[in-house]
């Protein structure tokens, strides 16, 4: 498996990114909306769920490489997620803190979102995250995700659900096309 965008390649997980990806799921500032950051053991295990989601359903975190340098430099993809007490597809993503706010996790994001409407016969995608994770639900947002329900939840004290249907996302890829007609 593997995804193209302008400037990244998306691809699945190998235990050779262990290092890459610890060096995030590591950072405090980096998982400063999780629980605690992430030690070897954590991450590791991290690498094997998606590695066990590839063969369950085809899908699941994918490494997230820069197109002209073959830098790791995050994850992002779809995972079944606990929302609400719903079983859920859902865009999720860690970007590595020297490469945010240039547009990498909303890129990574919406390739993840085509790729679940051109692959899947899911009618809906969403992203959740803890309230005061601007960052991800900005990302949601950029993405043509709306903010479908907010809720209490353990992990995060109070979450946030974002998605977009089949429907918003077909009509969104339609203006994307007639804008790139025009241009």
């Amino acid at each position: 498996m593997k995804i193209e965008t302008e400037r990244l390649i998306l691809r699945e997980f190998t235990v050779d990114d262990f290092d890459a990806l610890y060096e995030i799921l590591s950072d405090p500032e980096t998982m400063q909306h999780y629980p605690a950051p992430f030690d070897k053991e954590k991450t590791m295990g991290w690498i094997t769920w998606n590695l066990d989601n590839y063969k369950t359903y085809g899908f699941g975190l994918w490494a997230v490489t820069l197109k002209k340098t073959g830098e790791f430099i995050g994850d992002c993809g779809i995972t079944i997620q606990n929302i609400d007490g719903e079983l859920l597809p859902e865009i999720g993503y860690h970007i590595n803190k020297k490469f945010w706010r240039q547009g990498f996790a909303k890129e990574a994001a919406r390739a993840c979102r085509d790729w679940a409407f051109e692959n899947t016969d899911y009618d809906k995608i969403y992203s959740y995250m803890k309230y005061t994770n601007i960052g991800s639900y900005s990302t949601a947002m950029g993405n043509g995700m709306k903010k479908v329900k907010e809720y209490p939840d353990p992990k995060n004290e109070i979450s946030y659900a974002y998605a977009i249907s089949r429907t918003e996302w077909e009509k969104e890829k339609g203006q994307e096309r007639s804008q790139d007609d025009k241009e």
